[in-house]
């Protein structure tokens, strides 16, 4: 039997906006207005998934408000402020030559030389350069517990194997 993948976070509800129950809504996209293109989208509340309706939305200085079905009223949509909003990964698009970060995560990193370096934990945007956060395993014969690796492409990145969860690199271990 196979495990459904745990949704992913595509933003979260900010502040009230106004008296009819409109709510702010940050994006973490990277088209920022696609985020309601998702269909659907969820929020946990009070621990359980639900389907929210976004009946409309428009842009709102640096952001967006959107009216969400059923909270009317200011007091009411005050409930969802501050929860995530979430899709299923299986409505995410499918990337034809490349991969999303998700996928990264879990990926076992070694030099081109072959020397491990730990698995992938986390990814970081610098804004100049997104970067692997690589934790070492336990028997780093250099001690290192974290490594921060650029993430470019063929000047550092070797290759990436998301079937294989490898990410060959040209790094050098820090001595």
């Amino acid at each position: 039997m196979s495990e459904k993948a745990e949704p992913i976070v595509m933003g979260k509800f900010g502040a009230v906006h106004g008296i009819k129950g409109w709510l702010k809504v940050h994006s973490y996209t990277d088209d920022s207005e696609s985020i309601f293109e998702y269909k659907p989208l969820l929020m946990k509340s009070k621990g359980l998934l639900q389907e929210v309706n976004i009946t409309e939305w428009k842009r709102h200085s640096n952001g967006f408000v959107a009216k969400i079905a059923g909270f009317d009223v200011r007091e009411e949509a005050q409930a969802l402020v501050g929860l995530e909003l979430f899709v299923d990964p299986d409505k995410l698009p499918e990337l034809e030559e490349d991969f999303y970060w998700r996928d990264l995560i879990g990926c076992q990193v070694n030099t081109d030389k072959g020397y491990d370096l730990g698995v992938v934990t986390d990814m970081m945007e610098t804004g100049s350069k997104d970067v692997l956060v690589v934790k070492a395993n336990s028997n780093d014969a250099f001690g290192q517990k974290e490594r921060l690796i650029p993430f470019i492409e063929e000047q550092v990145i070797s290759n990436v194997d998301i079937t294989g969860k490898l990410i060959t690199v040209n790094w050098e271990p820090d001595f």
